[in-house]
């Protein structure tokens, strides 16, 4: 379910959908039915999975560094994240999610410079994952 998530950018209902996903994935793993009515904190502590969205947060948040690390300007990564179309504006109503959105609210307009010094990236990466973890 993770494979390439750490690409695309993410809202509340995306990670709510794959929080139910797992959950019944790990209700499937483990035998139990709804009506078992076994709350979702109990299933985790029996399984010892971790939270998927923060998962995902975690790999969003490493995959960003090592993108504004690159050294190579010929990569199209580096040159994708930092390309801002010219003739074309974001929708009036409400706006596409672009994915740095969530790194640019964390850490603002210079985190590729500040990913630069992995230490100072290791740090803001809690912030970035404590964001999620609301709808645990």
């Amino acid at each position: 379910m993770t494979y390439g998530r750490q690409t695309w950018s993410m809202t509340k209902a995306v990670g709510q959908k794959l929080r139910v996903a797992q959950r019944a994935m790990e209700r499937k793993t483990l035998g139990l039915k709804l009506t078992d009515k076994i709350s979702c904190k109990e299933i985790r502590n029996k399984t010892q999975v971790s939270d998927i969205v923060q998962y995902i947060a975690k790999q969003k948040w490493k995959w960003a560094g090592h993108v504004a690390r690159l050294q190579d300007n010929y990569r199209w990564t580096l040159r994708v994240t930092e390309w801002q179309p010219r003739n074309v504006k974001r929708s009036r109503w409400r706006q596409a999610r672009r994915w740095r959105d969530d790194i640019v609210r964390t850490m603002g307009n210079t985190w590729t410079r500040e990913a630069k010094d992995r230490e100072e990236w290791r740090r803001g990466a809690e912030g970035f994952i404590l964001q999620w973890m609301d709808g645990a």
